[in-house]
């Protein structure tokens, strides 16, 4: 069926209504994430859902509702205390708070806070401090994944730690640009930033710190097929209470598996290999609480992908991980430079 992302928008706000806005702790809430930007007539991309910040007026909000269909679309949920909202200034260091709040998607603002502070984010957004402050904020976050790679946690938390501290070197870019730091699609928008800024030999680089260079669309098609053996039946053992458990349900089945055959239809398939490697790692946390009998056998797939980026020990996360550290010089090199072209970023 034809999702429009006016259909979508439309669903979602009815939602905020019903469910949300009618509570003693809402504050408002927005849009956020890959779809703001586009127009109301497009076809909602596949494998893309609707990004819903709801603020909440406790310092401590419950977990994030995460995936569910309403009225045709597909939503993500995500709960924000409004203490962490309330200084414009620390909203202007969080690449990701910032970006949410760099234009005015707001579905709900009932004291009208809400859109003073995203006029505030909006007016100095660019600004060539906080710009940076933002970079500098995504290069921390490579370093503290990488140092949390334990040799004694289990293997599925081994690579996540390592596959996310290297998957945020695109965002330090992407920050620079001062383009959304999308989750799914990072390496993809990477690519056209590297492109658009004549910096396109680092995006190589980029993808052999993550080790995909050279995968083929066959080989990451074979991927998908066991990844979607693998998310069914984490779907279907889902009991104990895990945070992204709503990322491994039927309604939200069609990024992870969908959205992957997509990009290696249009030939982007190295592309796809971050966001798969992710779910393989969700599925089995989900496996190895609630059937681990299942999840033992499912192992191998996992155990081939991961080998495919030529990783099979903890001895070689570790080695990869200080090679992606090792490349940080050259990667703020290339966002110095990005920084100095971006035509938007205000000046001094």
């Amino acid at each position: 069926m034809l999702v429009t992302v006016g259909s979508a928008r439309a669903a979602a706000a009815e939602w905020v209504r019903r469910h949300a806005g009618r509570e003693p702790w809402f504050r408002g809430a927005y849009f956020s994430g890959s779809t703001v930007g586009l127009p109301e007539d497009a076809e909602l991309p596949v494998g893309s859902d609707v990004d819903v910040m709801i603020v909440r007026a406790e310092a401590e909000p419950p977990p994030k509702l995460g995936k569910f269909m309403y009225r045709g679309a597909l939503l993500e949920v995500t709960y924000l205390s409004w203490p962490r909202l309330a200084s414009v200034e620390e909203v202007l260091r969080s690449y990701h708070l910032a970006a949410g709040l760099r234009v005015d998607t707001i579905i709900a603002d009932p004291s009208g806070e809400l859109r003073a502070l995203q006029r505030q984010v909006a007016r100095h957004f660019a600004d060539p401090q906080w710009v940076r402050l933002r970079c500098a904020g995504a290069r921390t976050g490579i370093e503290n994944n990488l140092r949390a790679i334990d040799p004694a946690a289990p293997w599925r938390d081994q690579v996540t730690s390592w596959l996310f501290g290297t998957g945020v070197t695109t965002h330090v870019l992407l920050v620079a640009a001062l383009r959304n730091p999308t989750v799914r699609l990072r390496y993809l928008r990477a690519r056209d930033v590297l492109v658009d800024y004549g910096h396109a030999d680092l995006y190589v680089e980029l993808l052999y710190l993550l080790g995909c260079a050279e995968m083929t669309p066959q080989r990451v098609q074979h991927h998908v097929a066991d990844l979607a053996r693998t998310f069914d039946a984490a779907a279907a053992a889902f009991k104990t209470p895990y945070r992204f458990s709503s990322d491994i349900t039927a309604a939200a089945r069609p990024i992870a598996i969908d959205g992957s055959r997509e990009l290696i239809r249009t030939g982007c398939h190295r592309e796809a290999v971050f966001w798969i490697v992710a779910t393989f790692g969700r599925c089995h946390t989900i496996l190895a609480a609630d059937a681990p009998d299942v999840q033992r056998a499912l192992a191998p797939a996992f155990d081939a992908i991961v080998a495919d980026l030529g990783i099979t020990s903890s001895d070689d996360l570790l080695r990869r991980a200080e090679a992606v550290t090792q490349f940080l010089p050259r990667l703020w090199e290339t966002t110095e430079a990005i920084l100095a072209a971006n035509p938007d970023i205000s000046a001094p």
